[in-house]
């Protein structure tokens, strides 16, 4: 949605090149040049997170130059929403250096508008094309602020219901532990007693006696399968205590379809987990990305888990990368896959499990 809006604020990019053309002197074409390298430099910023540290300079000084020499305060308005509504995730010193660029130009621009026209004709309106390129950079920095934390806070609260729901399951792991446990294992050496007294009838009981206990060991076995399976970290889990990891590491994290992963089998998710803990480590030791994107679909036949950063694309195949390694035999034992490639954003982790559901039914 942030995409189509960029493209959409693009309607008004030719109001800021009008009286260039058509070109018709040297200075024309400089300008042109100049509007171009901010367009081209504006669509790379939104396809391509991974030219950020090259692009938005380019965007921002492209914009400034306009501004003190062209008076092109306008064009101004474009690095003031797009660009502050990124840094909104970044580290604040980093905002501050923006701004007094921003406003540096703004003005010295303004003052060198003033000095050649000596006076302002603030009645025909010229007052707007200060106060929209002043204001946007605050309003959006402010306004991206908000909807993340709105976001942020929706989606711990989220993942907070989660793992208490996974506490009352855990509790429930206990009592099947203390007392189905229990009796099933009374019923086994229950069985293995009778059977030794019954043995002048072998022919009448001996074979029950013997289902019965293979029986109860099997239902003992599948509780303590239960049990395990549900004191397992779940994706909430690990959402939950990576999000203050990336935290701290300054990395913002985004997910997509959290509320759906949340209702997924306990065994997928305690797979998927794992690997989404390996995979957000190695985010924060190696990608120097400032944002990770974990998206979470499902379709008829699998579940899937992408997890997307916009740092510098590394595919982690190491030779001595057992956290990799790990990752991979973990899915692998499930019958499902595993990929790890650097693409035009920075890393993409993908990890698809079987819907076994899907192929009994």
């Amino acid at each position: 949605m942030g995409r189509v809006i960029g493209y959409v604020w693009l309607l008004y990019f030719p109001y800021s090149i009008l009286d260039y053309l058509p070109p018709k002197q040297p200075s024309d074409y400089l300008w042109l040049a100049v509007a171009g390298v901010f367009l081209v430099n504006y669509i790379l910023v939104m396809e391509r997170p991974n030219t950020w540290r090259v692009t938005i300079p380019l965007e921002v000084l492209a914009c400034c130059l306009f501004a003190i020499f062209a008076q092109g305060f306008y064009l101004l308005i474009f690095p003031g929403w797009q660009v502050a509504s990124i840094l909104s995730n970044y580290p604040k010193r980093w905002f501050a250096a923006f701004l007094a660029a921003y406003y540096g130009s703004l003005i010295i621009g303004i003052a060198m508008l003033y000095h050649q026209y000596t006076t302002i004709n603030w009645a025909n309106g010229a007052i707007w094309a200060f106060i929209f390129p002043a204001i946007s950079p605050i309003f959006s920095y402010s306004f991206s602020k908000s909807i993340t934390r709105s976001i942020r806070l929706a989606q711990s609260n989220s993942r907070l219901e989660a793992v208490v729901r996974r506490g009352e399951r855990e509790r429930i792991a206990r009592d099947l532990h203390d007392n189905l446990g229990q009796s099933f294992s009374m019923i086994t050496v229950k069985a293995q007693l009778a059977q030794k007294l019954l043995a002048k009838q072998p022919d009448k009981v001996a074979g029950e006696l013997q289902d019965i206990a293979a029986t109860s060991r099997q239902n003992l076995q599948l509780v303590r399968n239960i049990v395990n399976d549900l004191r397992q970290e779940s994706l909430a889990d690990v959402l939950l205590a990576q999000e203050k990891n990336l935290r701290e590491t300054r990395i913002a994290l985004y997910t997509e379809g959290e509320q759906a992963a949340d209702a997924w089998p306990t065994k997928c998710q305690v797979t998927l987990a794992a690997v989404l803990q390996e995979a957000i480590t190695n985010v924060i030791r190696h990608s120097h990305a400032r944002q990770v994107t974990v998206t979470f679909t499902a379709t008829p036949d699998q579940y899937r888990m992408a997890v997307q950063d916009n740092g510098i694309g590394k595919d982690y195949h190491r030779t001595n990368s057992h956290g990799v390694s790990g990752m991979i035999e973990r899915v692998e034992q499930e019958q499902g896959s595993l990929t790890i490639v650097a693409n035009h954003i920075g890393t993409l982790v993908t990890a698809t499990l079987p819907r076994k559901e899907a192929h009994s039914a």
